[in-house]
């Protein structure tokens, strides 16, 4: 199971930071993304890591604002977001996928990121 959190309401500018923990998975063996999902669009990826080299790729829209990272020993994944823009605001999900397969087998619930000019 995924849960994600750190969500909330923020102002334009700001960095917050997400958070995911995993259990009831060996982790490490994982790769772990960030996805959104903004009201009226579809999910989009925004981010991941490797779960062998924990090499790192963005989407465009985030890339030098966000960055993802792991900590295997606490079994987490996080992202944070800087330079807040209000189009950022968006229902931010966690991701799991096993190390080498292309599609993600588990997913978090969700935690709605906003925000404001």
């Amino acid at each position: 199971q995924l849960q994600a959190s750190g969500g909330g309401l923020v102002q334009a500018g700001d960095s917050p930071r997400l958070s995911c923990a995993a259990s009831g998975l060996t982790f490490s063996a994982y790769t772990m993304g960030w996805f959104r999902q903004a009201p009226g669009k579809e999910r989009e990826f925004v981010a991941r890591i490797s779960w062998r080299a924990g090499s790192t790729y963005y989407a465009d829209s985030v890339k030098g604002r966000f960055t993802i990272s792991r900590d295997n020993a606490k079994n987490t994944v996080y992202l944070q977001m800087n330079s807040l823009k209000p189009e950022d605001t968006a229902v931010y999900y966690c991701a799991a996928r096993p190390g080498g397969k292309a599609t993600y087998v588990y997913w978090g619930q969700g935690t709605l990121v906003t925000v404001s000019s």
